[in-house]
């Protein structure tokens, strides 16, 4: 997935079919017009967006974020009042 998601960062309406798994390998073959993008060009994609898949992995999950936010109290009343609403209906144990 990361060569296909570096490639839609480049161009987001790319189409492309691509045989193998190695970038330096892999043969794209580029659909409906697409304008080719030179394997370089996608590999310093990848690595400017190294940062992206490394911080996905050491992130809390969305779940945990949320819930640290409403017991730090800072999501504004409207989200303290309905995730509240939510953790009263079906309480822990």
């Amino acid at each position: 997935m990361i060569i296909e998601d570096a490639i839609l960062e480049i161009n987001p309406n790319a189409k492309f079919v691509r045989r193998g798994s190695d970038l330096d390998t892999c043969e794209i073959e580029w659909l409906e017009g697409t304008s080719e993008i030179s394997k370089d060009d996608i590999k310093s994609k990848i690595a400017e967006t190294e940062y992206k898949r490394k911080r996905v992995s050491e992130y809390p999950s969305l779940g945990d974020q949320l819930d640290m936010i409403y017991h730090a109290g800072q999501g504004g009343d409207a989200f303290q009042k309905a995730i509240k609403a939510v953790k009263d209906k079906y309480p822990k144990g």
